[in-house]
């Protein structure tokens, strides 16, 4: 039986992820993912593919309160803003009202960077749809309400990398929200409807992997071609390399460490 191995929220866009043991899952999937994004001063948003020391930006939300720690680095602690003055940012030529955070975490985040940035969080009126089989919403996630991989998967792809060139693939790379054990690999592009804890997921589409899992998320270095060069050699689409699968959530509920994933319904029997 799928269970639940590890939870994840990434609070802020293209930053490092907080486990978590238990959590809400809300419209936009678990509650505070991708709540915020780093952007640059004319508010376009900034990720990993051209910025990866954002991997080195560890955030721990804890209620109404943001803390960002980064290596060698003094932390800054603010209080999140949920409303205040709007400023339009732009995320895949699409703009959307934002709520900033300030200048103590704009210098902060600017520094580590070494680019002017600012962070910016969802609005009160926040809505992003995401695209897929099942359409959804999200935060500032790039598409999906939540990203499932199963630990088989991660494992076998490790392997593989490792015969190829001698070093294995670290799970932290894919950045799922979810990590699942007790199914056989990529079972998770296989699912149609399910019930994680108490909330009900839609199968949404395959997660299309890009220069992210190439970063070193300890040090933001680039690092590749792997694990794509492996990934490209047996999980090549006509969409691209393939990874892990996205899901939309149509009931909100919880989810804990050790629940068990419940198949509503199936495209594939066993």
């Amino acid at each position: 039986m799928a269970r639940v191995a590890s939870l994840a929220v990434f609070p802020i866009k293209g930053c490092a992820g907080m486990a978590v043991d238990r959590r809400e899952v809300t419209t936009t999937g678990l509650a505070g993912d991708r709540r915020f994004m780093v952007v640059a001063p004319d508010g376009r948003f900034k990720t990993q593919r051209r910025h990866p020391l954002l991997a080195t930006v560890r955030p721990d939300l804890d209620g109404s309160r943001l803390t960002l720690s980064a290596n060698g680095r003094s932390t800054c602690a603010i209080d999140v803003l949920d409303d205040g003055p709007r400023r339009q940012v732009e995320i895949f030529s699409k703009s959307h009202p934002a709520v900033d955070q300030g200048d103590e975490a704009a210098t902060w985040l600017s520094d580590v960077l070494g680019t002017e940035s600012r962070l910016v969080g969802v609005t009160a009126e926040h809505h992003r749809p995401t695209d897929g089989l099942v359409p959804g919403l999200s935060g500032w996630a790039d598409s999906g309400s939540l990203l499932l991989l199963s630990r088989a998967a991660a494992d076998d792809l490790s392997d593989r990398a490792a015969e190829r060139t001698g070093e294995p693939i670290p799970l932290e790379r894919f950045r799922a929200n979810v990590v699942l054990v007790g199914c056989s690999a990529h079972a998770e592009d296989d699912l149609d409807r399910v019930v994680l804890g108490t909330a009900g997921l839609a199968f949404s589409k395959q997660a299309i992997r890009c220069a992210v899992v190439t970063v070193d998320q300890q040090t933001g270095a680039r690092v590749g071609p792997e694990p794509l060069e492996t990934l490209a050699t047996y999980r090549l689409t006509d969409k691209g390399v393939v990874f892990g699968a996205k899901y939309t959530v149509l009931t909100p509920g919880e989810v804990a460490v050790g629940d068990e994933l419940r198949v509503a319904s199936s495209e594939l029997a066993g």
